[in-house]
């Protein structure tokens, strides 16, 4: 479960070998349609390495830890639901690209079926997305699926908020199509972000871009605290990405 880094070549070459593979609604295609020139919001610094990032380390492990154990009456019996329900493995394991271009192997509980990119190879999930089993369809709403990437805040690949992780051939991707893309993987992913309380499922990737950036260059313990508090808010109204 190493993590290595992702570097630039490495960018551009995922990006020759993976997009003849993927089709229609690949995320190339879906960055093309919303390229665009980003506002001016200023450029984004390092992030701040000061007493504040330890204290959100900290914080990030004691209530990931208290949240784990506190979700396990409903994660055990979710688990159970994926197991029996549909083929396949219960935990759903894949690479992601977190700080600084290091991959990552984020945990999910899966919601699709096994065989779910079989013929497409690596592509955006979409509203009423096909792939989605009927207990994933429930899961996801109520996020659910989500609680085991705990763990990756419990092992320091993730924190409870920042940006969300993509998958390395997407990345690709979206670095090439999308200016600044890289920008955000300068802060660790995060289970909840600016982008996620304040978007729609259907948001594009670069609309989702700005509000990363914006998180990026604004980073606190009091904007995290912000996030986590509507994060609640908005799985009680069931929108958001």
């Amino acid at each position: 479960m190493g993590a290595r880094q992702l570097t630039l070549a490495d960018v551009g070459a995922r990006q020759r070998v993976a997009a003849p593979s993927v089709r229609a609604g690949s995320t190339a295609r879906v960055a093309s349609r919303h390229r665009r020139a980003l506002p001016p919001i200023g450029v984004v610094g390092a992030p701040r390495e000061d007493r504040s990032l330890r204290v959100k380390h900290v914080l990030d492990h004691l209530l990931a830890g208290a949240l784990l154990v506190a979700a396990l009456p409903v994660v055990l019996p979710a688990a159970l639901a994926v197991r029996v329900s549909s083929p396949g493995p219960v935990l759903f394991r894949q690479r992601r690209v977190g700080r600084d271009g290091h991959e990552f192997v984020i945990y999910k509980l899966r919601t699709m079926r096994d065989d779910a990119e079989r013929e497409t190879g690596p592509v955006l999930a979409q509203a009423g997305d096909a792939r989605v089993t009927k207990v994933g369809r429930l899961l996801r709403m109520t996020r659910i699926d989500e609680i085991p990437q705990l763990l990756n805040v419990l092992n320091g690949t993730m924190s409870l908020v920042g940006p969300r992780p993509e998958r390395p051939e997407l990345a690709g991707a979206l670095a090439c199509e999308i200016p600044r893309y890289r920008e955000r993987w300068r802060v660790k992913p995060g289970v909840t972000g600016l982008a996620q309380v304040r978007g729609e499922y259907h948001t594009s990737p670069a609309a989702k871009l700005r509000h990363d950036l914006e998180y990026v260059g604004e980073h606190s313990l009091a904007l995290d605290l912000q996030i986590l508090r509507a994060t609640v808010r908005t799985l009680a109204a069931r929108r958001g990405i």
